[in-house]
């Protein structure tokens, strides 16, 4: 335990990210993120004179893992809040017992959407804010005609359900769906590859998950697509999976996120280097760890205004706080649990570096179940103006 001068306990945050497993590379970096708030937020004094001590495991992956150590953290050791969870499956295996025990999860990954929990905060992107933009983008650049490649568990499923739905809105129509396991190798992507060559798609919308990911756009750069005419698309690929393929491999590719780590605002710019001064200068930041940056930092400030870490009196201050993100301001929209966010469509160039391809400049209020699905007004935005940006008006 933290030793503090004041003789005041230290609040206990529990970090729950993986470090090994199928997808350690992207929560490696929303754990080191989750760290480097806790450090900024000590350094100023804490909250309320009293500093943060974070409680960390490694789930390694493994949904069994992950529920077995929520119960861990919950029980044994006292705390009240867990940040973490990225897969789908890791997070419906915490939620029951964060539920059990009247706590509260903060989630900062991007997920299918359809959920709500009053014991759950999520701060990565709803379907509205990625799978919509994206697919708008897609449809205008390079065309309807989709092949879908994910792994085999609940995101891909969901996410692919949501994309078919909008290429079938948009007039196109998905070639084929093709499942690998959650750590495919190379011969997993064969059947992919194959079919990919013989339909010719506009595009492929890979849900591909982990260390999976760089197998896939190897296997795709490997067979000699062009990438420049026929992209993969991804939600899944960040930072942290890029840096596991060859350049050549990533170019021409691309994802939708609100924040990447090219952005050159002075909160972005400032979060990425004070990132790479903690955890080196390759370190990859990924808009999973910005949202594990701001969680907290929201957290801290709906701790202060309650004077507890309850989880109850702490959702409550959320409603009123805002935080000036490295990607923009954000807040919670109470009416369910998720985060106004700033989508943004970003393509790798020959040195595997995003690059923005559109940033339309609206920040857009979650709808996670996907009330208003039409491509034409995918923002809700939060403030007056029109719900999305003409078509040519964008980049």
């Amino acid at each position: 335990m933290i030793a503090t001068k004041n003789g005041l306990e230290p609040w206990r945050f529990g970090v729950l990210f993986s470090r090994s497993g199928v997808t350690a590379g992207v929560e490696t970096t929303q754990h080191n993120a989750t760290i480097l708030a806790i450090e900024a937020i000590n350094a100023r004094g804490g909250i309320l004179g009293r500093p943060v001590e974070p409680v960390s495991y490694d789930p390694a992956s493994d949904p069994k893992q992950f529920h077995a150590l929520a119960e861990r953290l919950l029980g044994r050791d006292r705390v009240r809040l867990i940040f973490g969870c990225y897969m789908s499956s890791t997070r419906k295996a915490v939620l029951p017992v964060v539920e059990a025990y009247r706590s509260l999860l903060l989630y900062p990954t991007l997920y299918e959407g359809f959920e709500y929990s009053p014991n759950c905060i999520y701060t990565g992107s709803a379907p509205n804010q990625n799978s919509v933009p994206l697919a708008r983008y897609l449809f205008q650049h390079y065309g309807k005609r989709m092949f879908f490649v994910g792994s085999n568990y609940v995101y891909p499923y969901e996410s692919n359900r949501i994309m078919a739905d909008l290429a079938q809105q948009a007039g196109g129509e998905v070639l084929d769906e093709i499942y690998v396991p959650l750590d495919a190798g190379l011969q997993d992507f064969a059947k992919a590859v194959r079919e990919i060559g013989r339909t010719q798609p506009d595009v492929i919308f890979s849900t591909v998950v982990g260390r999976s990911t760089s197998v896939f756009y190897e296997a795709f750069y490997r067979a000699g697509f062009d990438a420049g005419r026929m992209p993969i698309a991804s939600l899944t690929t960040s930072e942290a999976e890029v840096a596991e393929m060859p350049p050549q491999a990533a170019a021409g590719h691309i994802t939708a996120a609100p924040f990447f780590d090219v952005l050159n605002t002075p909160a972005a710019v400032r979060f990425v280097a004070d990132f790479r001064v903690r955890f080196g200068d390759g370190a990859a930041v990924t808009a999973g760890a910005e949202a594990a940056y701001f969680q907290v930092m929201l957290i801290a400030s709906a701790i202060e205004q309650a004077g507890t870490d309850e989880p109850e009196p702490v959702r409550a201050a959320l409603a009123d706080l805002e935080y000036a993100a490295p990607q923009g301001q954000v807040r919670i929209d109470p009416s369910n649990n998720h985060t106004f966010l700033w989508p943004r469509v970003a393509k790798l160039d020959a040195q595997g570096r995003f690059r923005i391809a559109w940033d339309p400049g609206v920040r857009t209020r979650p709808d996670p179940y996907c009330v208003d699905q039409r491509l034409d007004s995918w923002s809700w935005p939060d403030r007056p103006g029109p719900a999305v940006l003409p078509l040519a008006s964008q980049g």
